[in-house]
């Protein structure tokens, strides 16, 4: 059995107007009727699964719980951050807490931001991994690029590229244009898609070997935890002197016994604007739509309302992204989506109140 770790603990200011610090990306209807975190948790579905862990900030409790009720999943646990100390912290957390139960457990780690399709596919991958896993490995999934992609991180890999785990060269992150173009070129490196598969005991081990001091640090944060109504609160003191890095940094770029294993599903990272754009349903001009909008000669363009009685209408658009919300518009040029994070920042230094929250709070009661 497989025990889905679901990290949906992030704030995706890529996606602002809609995606803020008090209500992410991960809980917003993106693409399609059910949330990203929703679609996490819905493909970790099926007999070789047990129910999921989700690690998420304790700001985000309510509305995690209420969007696994939707889905009629019930988790084995929900951790709560009091912090964003990113992944690396989290992970460990998660597994410390299953290896009290079960050291041997398999993990699987899914960041709540993603779209997987086929996933059928994902299983033959699963496969693959499991069996590296029974022999200690730790696991990490690749893509095949198909395009340049600046916003991702790359795991190069040796050649001839076969289809089976591969051991891997190194670890690219974010490389410029210029770099992409050549990496995607020479056929040997692969998109990192930040899901993992590993033995709690194992992980725990590379941490031991790695990261000592965040073990301690972590340690002390899971023993003093809390249970709040069905939530398990990190000690919120303990977990202030948490080190903030990613799992790549802390240990994937170090471990020796690390296997690439291909995704054979497709897949996106939905962190900006343009990989909605992508991911989306478009007419034959590259249109896609949602919510009250109306467009006149556009083409390659994304037209989103996501107020009621907003209408957004769009007069021969190129390459746009236009998003509307009650109390903020997004008006950009697709191919500086990734841009998107400068006007948070400028909004936040100007101490605007739509950079991080909206006019209405997300609670338990509504």
């Amino acid at each position: 059995m497989i025990t889905p770790v679901i990290l949906c603990g992030g704030s995706g200011n890529r996606l602002w107007p809609v995606s803020r610090a008090s209500f992410p990306k991960q809980f917003a209807p993106l693409v399609g009727c059910e949330t990203l975190f929703q679609k996490s948790a819905l493909r970790s579905l099926g007999a070789e699964f047990t129910n999921p862990l989700v690690v998420t900030n304790s700001n985000f409790r309510f509305i995690v719980k209420e969007q696994l009720q939707a889905i009629s999943i019930t988790p084995d646990a929900i951790l709560l951050e009091p912090a964003q100390r990113n992944t690396a912290p989290a992970i460990l957390a998660a597994a410390i807490y299953l290896a009290q139960q079960d050291p041997e457990t398999a993990m699987l780690v899914l960041p709540s931001d993603q779209m997987l399709h086929e996933v059928e596919d994902l299983k033959v991958s699963l496969k693959l991994g499991l069996a590296e896993v029974a022999r200690g490995q730790i696991v990490t999934f690749g893509i095949t690029p198909t395009y340049p992609e600046t916003a991702y991180g790359y795991l190069e890999i040796p050649k001839p590229v076969k289809h089976g785990p591969l051991q891997p060269i190194g670890f690219i992150e974010k490389p410029d244009a210029a770099r992409a173009q050549e990496m995607v070129k020479s056929g040997s490196f692969l998109w990192n898609a930040g899901i993992f598969l590993f033995k709690a005991k194992d992980i725990l081990t590379a941490f031991e070997t790695h990261a000592p001091d965040l073990v301690k640090q972590v340690t002390k944060a899971i023993k003093t935890s809390k249970d709040d109504r069905g939530f398990y609160r990190l000690e919120a003191e303990e977990w202030a002197s948490v080190e903030n890095i990613s799992i790549d940094y802390a240990i994937m770029e170090k471990a020796q016994n690390l296997s690439v294993v291909h995704l054979a599903c497709g897949w996106a990272d939905l962190g900006s604007w343009d990989a909605i754009w992508r991911e989306s349903p478009k007419d034959n001009e590259g249109l896609t739509m949602s919510g009250a909008t109306t467009s006149i000669g556009c083409n390659n363009t994304l037209l989103r309302s996501d107020s009621e009685g907003l209408e957004v209408v769009g007069i021969e658009l190129n390459n746009i992204i236009a998003v509307a919300m009650t109390d903020a518009v997004l008006v950009a040029d697709i191919s500086r989506a990734q841009d998107v994070q400068k006007a948070v920042d400028a909004l936040k230094a100007k101490n605007a109140t739509q950079a991080s929250a909206f006019l209405k709070d997300h609670r338990p009661w509504g």
